[in-house]
C-alpha cells in the first residue's frame, strides 16, 4: 500500500538505544535521515513522540508523586524529546514544526487542527508533543487521536521490539508471533504491545497499526515503504 498520510508514534524508549537513559544521537540521527527520504517521497508525516526514555508517569509512585503530576512530568519529557527531532529535522533541510497539547508557547505551536492541515499542505514535518494534554492517557491514544483527527492512512508504532507476540518472548519460549492481527483479538487477549484505549479508537475509525522495531538498518522505510517487517494491527 502507498501511504500519503502517517502517524508515527515514536516511543521515548525507542530512542534510548544502547543507553540507559536519554537519546542515543545514533539513534536519533538513524530515525531523521529515514524521514528525509520518506519526506522527499511528498509522504506527510506527523509524529507523535513519547518521553519514556527522560521519565515515564508511573514511575511517580515510586517518588511518592501523585499520578496526575507525575504524567505532567512525562508529558515534560515527551516536549524535550520534540525539540530534538527538531533540531535534527530542520539540520537536514526539513521545515519541522513541534505542536504541543501543553500551553508552552516559547517552544511549541498550541495543537490546531486547521493549522496542523495548513502545514501539511506546506510539506512541513509535525512533531505532536505533550501527550493529550490530560492525565492518564497514553500517547499511543494519542497517535491515535490524531490519526482520526487527520484522517491519517495508517499508525505506524516504532518501538524496541520486533512484533506483537501472544506473551513475552524473553520469559515463553512458545510465545506465538503474530504478522497481523485484528483489533478485536488484540483487545480480547489483554495484549500490552499497544494501549487498549488506542486499539479501541483505531477501530472504531478503521485506522491500521503497524508496530516493529525502529532498531535495524532502514526499518522505519522497510516497514513504510514495502510493509515487510513488524505486525499489523487491522480488521479482517
Amino acid at each position: 500500500m502507498t501511504y500519503k498520510r502517517i502517524i508515527l508514534k515514536l516511543s521515548g524508549e525507542a530512542l534510548l538505544g544502547d543507553k540507559g537513559y536519554g537519546i542515543d544521537v545514533s539513534v536519533m540521527n538513524n530515525i531523521a535521515d529515514q524521514l528525509v527520504v520518506l519526506w522527499k517521497r511528498s509522504i506527510e508525516i506527523g509524529i507523535v513522540i513519547g518521553g519514556g526514555n527522560i521519565f515515564r508517569g508511573t514511575e511517580g509512585e515510586e517518588l511518592n508523586i501523585d499520578r496526575a503530576t507525575a504524567d505532567y512530568m512525562g508529558m515534560l519529557a515527551t516536549e524535550i524529546n520534540a525539540l530534538a527531532l527538531q533540531g535534527s529535522l530542520v539540520a537536514r533541510g526539513i521545515d519541522a514544526r513541534v505542536m504541543s497539547s501543553l500551553s508552552l508557547v516559547e517552544i511549541a505551536e498550541p495543537f490546531i487542527l486547521a493549522k496542523a492541515l495548513s502545514h501539511f499542505k506546506k510539506q512541513r514535518v509535525i512533531i505532536f508533543a505533550g501527550g493529550t494534554g490530560l492525565p492518564f492517557f497514553t500517547t499511543d491514544t494519542t497517535a491515535a487521536l490524531r490519526a482520526i483527527e487527520l484522517k491519517a492512512d495508517a499508525i505506524f508504532k516504532a518501538t524496541k521490539v520486533d512484533a506483537i507476540y501472544s506473551d513475552d518472548p524473553l520469559k515463553n519460549k512458545n510465545a506465538k508471533r503474530y504478522s497481523k492481527i485484528s483489533y478485536t483479538k488484540f483487545l480480547s487477549r489483554n495484549l500490552k504491545a499497544m494501549d487498549a484505549t488506542a486499539v479501541s479508537l483505531c477501530r472504531d475509525y478503521n485506522i491500521p497499526i503497524i508496530l516493529f522495531n525502529i532498531n535495524g538498518k532502514n526499518n522505519l522505510l522497510k516497514a513504510i515503504l514495502e510493509g515487510v517487517i513488524g505486525t499489523i494491527i487491522k480488521e479482517g
